[in-house]
């Protein structure tokens, strides 16, 4: 059975969490402390393989559980972490946050590495640190998955965040009560990163409109996005330094990243290869974490076995790709 057939018996919403499957800790590294999701077996075995999961602005770790929970009964080791300023890990001090998103992932695979193999991949903002990770090499990472990450050919809506969003805001009259800010998140999350709003889950649409519970957090969330997309502009100076495997993820249905952005980063890594699917949104693990694990899974399996030489060979991938 494919990923495909057996995602359309089973919808995002309807996939157990798997609570018992996704033990729950925290650690700091460099400095921050931190959430950290993980699935495999509790007693490490050395040399095995294992994925580094990282969300994107405004998210948490969470994203991820319907993926690690496939993960897991795949046996697949895995950990996914809240960014610093995200979710319950400690907030991004005052100044750039590139730099500061770097060494805490820089932290978080000086510690992974020790134990096997890593393939790093990541969402949107999460997208963004991978790559940037793999440019540095600064850990011997043996692959990347990037999806959906922003700053090569963004769509207008993430365009006018780095230009406008406070002078929109702003023009709004004031106070703007919470209950409206409120109303106002419920219904753009969903339609921003799933493909089909119809399908999205509760649970993790309230945990994104619980960033925006009054009018004052949403000025200071919009003006951390707009220092995101400036710094956005700078943010992949060395991508032609990334020498691992790198696997391209670009969703046709995404209206924050175009898929053209994906093709973009694709050309510009003439190794890497890349999946475009038309039916995803902004988010696959949200919109099809069966396939989406099932994809992680083949690549890290490619990425980490051993070959006899280093050079990177480019294998089809088990659901329908373009590049």
């Amino acid at each position: 059975m494919t990923a495909m057939e057996r995602g359309k018996r089973e919808t995002p919403a309807s996939l157990p969490a798997g609570p018992e499957r996704i033990r729950v800790g925290e650690r700091s590294y460099a400095g921050v402390r931190t959430r950290v999701l993980e699935v495999g077996p509790k007693r490490l075995v050395k040399g095995a393989p294992r994925l580094v999961l990282l969300h994107g602005y405004c998210d948490s770790a969470d994203t991820w559980r319907p993926v690690l929970d496939q993960l897991a009964e795949a046996g697949i080791c895995a950990i996914a972490v809240d960014l610093p300023g995200f979710g319950q890990a400690e907030g991004l001090r005052t100044g750039p946050m590139l730099p500061q998103l770097d060494r805490f992932v820089d932290a978080v695979l000086k510690e992974q590495t020790k134990h096997g193999k890593v393939v790093l991949a990541g969402n949107s903002l999460g997208g963004t640190m991978s790559l940037r990770a793999a440019s540095a090499a600064r850990h011997p990472i043996a692959g990347v998955i990037s999806i959906a990450a922003p700053g090569f050919v963004d769509s207008w809506l993430v365009r006018a965040v780095g230009t406008y969003p406070l002078r929109l805001w702003a023009s709004l009259p004031l106070p703007v009560p919470g209950f409206l800010v409120r109303t106002v998140a419920e219904y753009v999350v969903p339609r921003l990163l799933y493909a089909d709003r119809g399908i999205a889950a509760a649970e993790h649409v309230r945990r994104f409109t619980s960033l925006f519970p009054d009018y004052r957090s949403a000025t200071t969330r919009l003006e951390q996005a707009r220092q995101l997309v400036e710094e956005l502009a700078a943010a992949y100076e060395n991508i032609d330094d990334v020498a691992v495997p790198l696997l391209v993820i670009a969703c046709g249905k995404d209206r924050l990243v175009s898929a053209a952005a994906g093709r973009r980063l694709h050309s510009l890594v003439p190794h890497s290869r890349l999946l475009v699917r038309e039916d995803w949104g902004h988010c696959p693990q949200l919109d099809d974490p069966i396939a989406l694990a099932d994809v992680m899974g083949y690549f890290t399996a490619g990425a980490t076995r051993k070959r006899r030489n280093r050079r990177v060979k480019a294998e089809p991938m088990p659901i329908a790709a373009a590049g």
